[in-house]
């Protein structure tokens, strides 16, 4: 539960960087530079190319993986996609419904995972009490069959 919520979360917290992108660029935060090794550095400076840079995996190439569990099939029979309408243009205040669906759904999914570990918590308190009533059972257990024994 708490690696597809920390998953999910990830996404929806990709995604909606992605929109500030398109929508609010301003708040729009770019993926971090990569940073050269001092001897790639040089190279690069005297004309060399710099190494090739590793494909990021993960959902769509985003870097955020997926636990294995919620791997889906494909189909690959799709129908083409219907016909659209003319050129897009940019409406700034139509990303509000979007961004606040977002935000939504990662405060759902916090609360989530709060709740996980708090019932996680009570569940080893239980565990843990269990345990303890059991020792002093088969230590009550163990005295008894001893004292029969003797008698």
């Amino acid at each position: 539960l708490v690696a597809t919520d920390s998953t999910a979360k990830d996404l929806l917290n990709w995604a909606k960087n992605r929109l500030n992108k398109f929508y609010n660029p301003k708040l729009y935060q770019p993926a971090e530079k990569r940073q050269l090794s001092e001897q790639d550095e040089i190279s690069t400076q005297f004309g060399g190319t710099a190494p090739p840079t590793e494909a990021p995996g993960g959902i769509a190439g985003t870097g955020i993986s997926v636990p294995t569990s919620l791997l889906q099939v494909r189909n690959t029979d799709l129908p083409a996609p219907p016909e659209t309408f003319g050129a897009y243009t940019k409406k700034a205040e139509e990303s509000n419904g979007v961004m606040a669906m977002i935000d939504l759904l990662i405060k759902d999914l916090d609360k989530e995972l709060a709740e996980s570990k708090v019932m996680e918590e009570k569940a080893q308190a239980d565990y843990e009490a269990t345990m303890e009533d059991s020792a002093a059972k088969r230590a009550a257990d163990s005295k008894a069959l001893t004292e029969k024994g003797a008698a």
